[in-house]
């Protein structure tokens, strides 16, 4: 399909501490004991885009992402892992190895979705339309992930949430308008231009940016070299393609006209029939450049074009950008998604590996993970959570809504509820969490009990 493909790996992210780390980065947390990568790695497999470039940011980060892709994917994908400098940003990331960017259309990928849509099918309609970027848009979650939240009892009730306020055309290929970040909570401005083009705009709340973008590589490189402030994909370089797309340049018997408090010198009538021949011929390569005569006067538009591909309702996409969104994914990915996990369940609807040892009178419930080597003591229960490798579990443990990661003890009588549990870390027994995070290698010391606290080594 002649597509680079460009993995936007990430970094330690921030918002996620204490489960990130410079031995675990971003990419290699684990959902349903897989990294997350790796569920971006094989949607792209499957749709033959085989030719990855993964940009991780920071030198220790890269090494361990680059070891274990080298370990996974060997014969299987081609892929250059590349570094960058920390807190680039997406657009600083691209902009840090244009050079390794040749082909004539780039698919950029968070590296932190897990998702079944397929990335062809995105290419695919960039193709089509001969787009200068096309985004792929999401039915926005109901319930869990947010841009920012806890896995504290706050997030606990379902609820809508909005992440974009976009603007459609009537057929719902055309991105017209797209508001990000503090904007999604202010009144909404439309340019004139936009509304007078199109006579009419559908706009949506209900939809999220999945942070899957198909660029045309020449355009994308332009607006890197000339916006050297412009630091993210979605807060930055997509507002600035979709704004740009109908400030045409018009001529009138070969001079240019300016626009003048927001109108264009062009009437609305010729705005719209020149618009309406747009949207008619929005698969051929003339689109960019149309020609029409009006009493004896050229007008001359050069306009590109921004898309849009909307995964269907019955499709699952999430990012991993939050605490709570870690917690709740590897929730849905042994529940209603997991057709994602890559796992067979059992009769049980659980998972429970074959090395994996039960005490007298324990119970592994429904939509719950218990992995390689892990062992737990007696009349202990679990429930809609993944416990991960060679964990020592004691007695009367209760295990609710939690993820537990690998070499972690729990000692007798410890109840666990929301909380994550990074490896290595210790609960002394009788220790009560609920909604907490636990970083890697830390110790909760016996009979204590903590409510809504990360709790990590100094």
């Amino acid at each position: 399909m002649d597509f680079q493909v460009v993995v936007l790996a990430g970094d330690t992210s921030k918002n996620l501490l204490p489960l990130v780390s410079k031995e675990v980065p971003k990419a290699l947390l684990p959902v349903a004991n897989r990294p997350v990568l790796s569920y971006v790695l094989e949607q792209l497999e499957l749709s033959n885009l085989k030719d990855l470039i993964v940009v991780v940011e920071g030198e220790d980060a890269a090494i361990h992402v680059g070891g274990w892709i080298s370990n996974a994917y060997v014969d299987r994908l081609h892929v250059e892992v590349a570094a960058v400098h920390e807190e680039v940003g997406t657009a600083g990331a691209l902009r840090a190895i244009a050079h390794h960017l040749t082909a004539n259309d780039i698919l950029v990928v968070s590296g932190d979705l897990v998702f079944d849509v397929p990335p062809g099918a995105l290419a695919a309609a960039h193709r089509k339309h001969n787009a200068v970027v096309t985004t792929m848009l999401c039915p926005a979650p109901v319930s869990g992930p947010t841009e920012s939240g806890s896995s504290g009892g706050k997030d606990k009730i379902k609820k809508p949430r909005r992440y974009n306020i976009i603007g459609l055309d009537p057929s719902k290929q055309f991105l017209l308008h797209i508001g990000t970040g503090a904007e999604v909570e202010k009144d909404i401005r439309i340019q004139k231009s936009i509304l007078r083009a199109v006579g009419q705009m559908e706009i949506r709340a209900d939809l999220m940016d999945a942070h899957m973008y198909a660029f045309k590589r020449s355009v994308l490189q332009e607006v890197l070299d000339e916006k050297d402030e412009f630091q993210s994909l979605k807060e930055d370089v997509l507002p600035y393609l979709v704004r740009s797309q109908l400030k045409s340049e018009v001529l009138f018997n070969g001079v240019p006209q300016t626009e003048e408090n927001g109108n264009e010198k062009v009437s609305s009538q010729n705005n719209q029939a020149v618009v309406s021949r747009i949207m008619a011929n929005a698969s051929t390569p003339s689109f960019h450049e149309l020609s029409s005569d009006y009493n004896g006067s050229t007008h001359v538009r050069r306009i590109h074009k921004c898309c849009a591909y909307i995964a269907s309702e019955s499709r699952y996409c999430q990012r991993l950008n939050s605490i709570q969104a870690f917690s709740d994914i590897n929730r849905d990915v042994i529940g209603d998604a997991s057709h994602l996990s890559g796992y067979s369940f059992s009769a049980h609807n659980n998972i429970i590996h074959p090395s994996a040892q039960l005490g007298t009178r324990t119970t592994v419930g429904p939509h719950c993970m218990l992995w390689e080597g892990s062992q737990m003591g007696d009349k202990c229960s679990v429930k809609r959570s993944v416990i991960g490798r060679h964990c020592r579990i004691g007695s009367n443990v209760k295990v609710v809504n939690s993820v537990v990661m690998n070499h972690v003890t729990i000692g007798d009588g410890c109840s666990i509820h929301g909380s994550v549990i990074c490896s290595n870390a210790q609960l002394q027994e009788r220790a009560v969490l609920k909604d907490c995070q636990v970083g890697a290698g830390f110790v909760v010391t016996a009979g204590s009990e903590h409510k809504g606290e990360s709790l990590a080594r100094k």
